[in-house]
């Protein structure tokens, strides 16, 4: 059996908001362009940056996405390169490379949350769709650094 690996891993910002719409089978599907930058010195000694655009299509997603999901917001993103091909309204055959992003974790928004006084709700999978089981994201417990203390 041979054995591969198709992996990606981007941390980048969205190029515009995410775009939500359903399949007819009614999956959610979430698209949205994200950009990352790689940064080096030129010939010259000056720095250049050079941008990349990445298709991302997610499959699934929550209603939680809707909001964190906006232009110019911080992402992490994990899944596979895909490409496909479809055909134009015009007849000509177009071919896409894009991210899907990994169902479960595949996508954790980075920057941090406004304080609107709004507090974080915990992102739930649907319990039927895995099997049964449940899984819940919530955020990280902050330490009181006076508990750290050795004495």
């Amino acid at each position: 059996m041979a054995f591969s690996l198709n992996k990606a891993q981007l941390i980048g910002n969205l190029g515009q908001d995410a775009e939500h719409r359903f399949t007819t089978n009614n999956v959610s599907v979430t698209s949205f362009t994200l950009a990352t930058t790689n940064s080096y010195k030129g010939k010259d000694g000056n720095w250049v940056n050079e941008t990349t655009w990445h298709n991302v299509v997610a499959y699934g997603l929550s209603d939680f996405y809707k909001d964190a999901l906006r232009k110019g917001k911080k992402v992490y993103i994990e899944g596979r390169i895909a490409k496909r091909d479809y055909t134009d309204r015009e007849g000509i055959k177009r071919y896409v490379t894009e991210i899907v992003a990994d169902r479960y974790g595949g996508i954790i928004p980075l920057d941090p949350r406004e304080s609107s006084g709004a507090s974080y709700q915990t992102q739930t999978a649907p319990a039927e769709s895995n099997g049964g089981e449940s899984i819940s994201t919530a955020p990280p417990i902050e330490n009181n650094p006076e508990e750290d203390l050795p004495f």
